[in-house]
């Protein structure tokens, strides 16, 4: 078995799902707050000296014509840090529509509060990108 953790990057929140190549199943694990765009380094170690992933996957978004948003550059450079601070591998996987997504799921189908979504849907976004990447590699 082995654990991974997902990340849905957003200038002021980053969402985090933790999975296992085993059951083949992603959860939403937190949402680490970026203060002044600065990221939560000290809540991530806490993440990764809980769960020991092996593995981390990092949704990265393009526009509808394949290019590159404004985000994603930070989106990349995150990943470089998450590689370069707990020596593990990153992978970066295309997170399309995960975060709208995630508010659906959310809102329309499980009725949560806005002020409640504005918490959790960053975690869920987490989740599907995770559980993208765990389908992938399930198929391989």
């Amino acid at each position: 078995m082995a654990i991974c953790l997902g990340f849905d990057y957003g200038v002021k929140k980053i969402g985090v799902a933790v999975g296992d190549t085993e059951t083949g199943i992603a959860n939403p694990l937190a949402t680490v707050k970026a203060v002044n765009q600065k990221t939560g380094w000290d809540e991530i170690s806490a993440l990764i000296n809980e769960w020991q992933p092996k593995q981390m996957v990092v949704g990265v978004s393009h526009q509808e014509s394949g290019e590159e948003n404004e985000v994603t550059p930070r989106m990349v450079r995150f990943s470089r840090q998450l590689e370069g601070r707990y020596q593990r591998p990153v992978e970066l996987f295309d997170e399309a529509l995960t975060t709208f997504e995630a508010k659906q799921l959310l809102f329309d189908e499980v009725h949560v509060s806005a002020d409640k979504l504005w918490e959790v849907q960053d975690q869920v976004a987490a989740q599907l990108i995770l559980q993208s990447w765990l389908n992938t590699k399930a198929q391989a």
